[in-house]
């Protein structure tokens, strides 16, 4: 999937947008192709996805498959301290601990 290109603000349009981690590594979100920057950190970046995809697959492993990414990741920010973002869980699973057991026992 193709992302936009960011706002005049620099941010990505509002929207969700689904992607694979092939298409995460590829986009300029990582690469920085077309982003108007001499210093866009690819190798960080990448190491930020490597940690998401660790997490992510630990998070489809329990169950949980709407998850979103945002915060400076999705910005036109050279360096990002990290990606923030969000899962969409059973609340009676979260609240009773189980949601974290299971996490942990996959961890």
């Amino acid at each position: 999937m193709l992302l936009p290109p960011f706002t005049l603000e620099g941010v990505l349009p509002v929207g969700d947008y689904q992607m694979n981690f092939d298409e995460l590594r590829e986009s300029y979100l990582v690469t920085g192709r077309d982003v108007q920057s001499g210093s866009w950190d690819c190798d960080w970046r990448r190491h930020l996805v490597l940690n998401l995809e660790v997490l992510m697959n630990q998070l489809w492993q329990v169950g949980i498959d709407r998850i979103f990414i945002n915060g400076s990741f999705v910005e036109e920010k050279d360096h990002p301290n990290d990606i923030d973002g969000y899962f969409e869980c059973n609340l009676r699973d979260l609240a009773s601990g189980n949601l974290e057991r299971d996490l942990n026992a996959v961890d």
